[in-house]
């Protein structure tokens, strides 16, 4: 039986839910039997040290207590490695978790779904997406959606997700689609006017927003979702569909599936489970079976 366990905890995530959710969640482990240690980081660059210590030294599993921004730290501790992952997801968008059908914004229940899966080696391998050497659990946006996260990371005024409205207001206002260059298992190289092309290891980003409707953890490729050259209008009318993942069948989306892919084009970031991965061109590839995740 695992006994010892990692957490690290993000104690910003969800607006101070993340310090929060941290004692709940270790009484939970701690009531089934396990040890835990409880770290956290005075940045990002600390605690993926930390996580990558608390790995390499031979926890039996790291529990990242946050949003998507914690998850995807973990995973850049735990990916390649067997060390299990656990999620008590008590972010903003909490989208791996969600993908996983893990509990949201539920720390001792997370706690508790997670020791039992343990505790009974419930665990499932899922493919994660890689850019360079950093690995990401869901979408890889870029275009529209990336050039809002821009805007929004700039402004200093107003606070919390009511920037990003703004900033995508201000986007629809200099609205124009973006000459692509897209590139499929290198082979199959599309040139085009797109909106937005996310490349979806998982299926949803931005808490819940199902861009890549269909995209699969367990079988080796991306579902990359293109949105194609289309009016402010149209984009108004196709992006609440998003919500529903009904968006797939409208005429100006397109679907296609890869192991890797390389997306060429020009005053573009790439955003990665909600993080900045740089601009393109960026190259991504799915590998299967790269994280291990104790699933209730």
């Amino acid at each position: 039986m695992t006994s010892e366990i990692t957490l690290i905890v993000n104690p910003t995530a969800g607006r101070g839910r993340g310090a929060h959710a941290a004692q709940p969640a270790a009484s939970a482990f701690r009531a089934a039997g396990f040890s835990v240690r409880t770290i956290y980081g005075e940045n990002a660059e600390d605690a993926l040290t930390r996580a990558r210590a608390a790995v390499e030294g031979g926890t039996d599993a790291l529990i990242a207590v946050g949003g998507d921004g914690m998850a995807n730290l973990a995973l850049q501790a735990v990916a390649g490695t067997r060390t299990p992952l656990g999620l008590v997801a008590v972010g903003t968008g909490n989208d791996f978790a969600r993908t996983l059908g893990l509990p949201v914004r539920d720390p001792a229940t997370a706690g508790r779904g997670i020791a039992e899966a343990l505790k009974g080696a419930r665990l499932r391998d899922v493919d994660l997406g890689r850019v360079g050497d950093t690995w990401f659990g869901t979408v890889l946006a870029s275009g529209f959606d990336s050039r809002v996260n821009d805007r929004g990371n700039r402004m200093r005024w107003p606070t919390g997700r009511f920037k990003y409205d703004l900033a995508m207001l201000a986007e629809l206002a200099a609205f124009k689609p973006f000459p692509y260059r897209i590139t499929l298992d290198d082979s199959e190289v599309q040139e085009i006017e797109a909106t937005l092309v996310a490349v979806g290891n998982g299926s949803s980003y931005g808490g819940g927003m199902k861009i890549c409707a269909d995209a699969d953890l367990a079988d080796g490729l991306f579902d990359i979702t293109v949105v194609g050259d289309c009016s402010r209008t149209t984009l108004l009318t196709v992006f609440p569909r998003v919500y529903k993942g009904t968006h797939l069948d409208h005429p100006k989306v397109t679907v296609h599936r890869a192991a890797k892919v390389e997306l060429v084009a020009q005053g573009i970031t790439g955003y990665a489970d909600g993080e900045p991965l740089g601009p393109l061109p960026l190259t991504a590839r799915c590998i299967p079976a790269a994280v291990r995740v104790a699933v209730p």
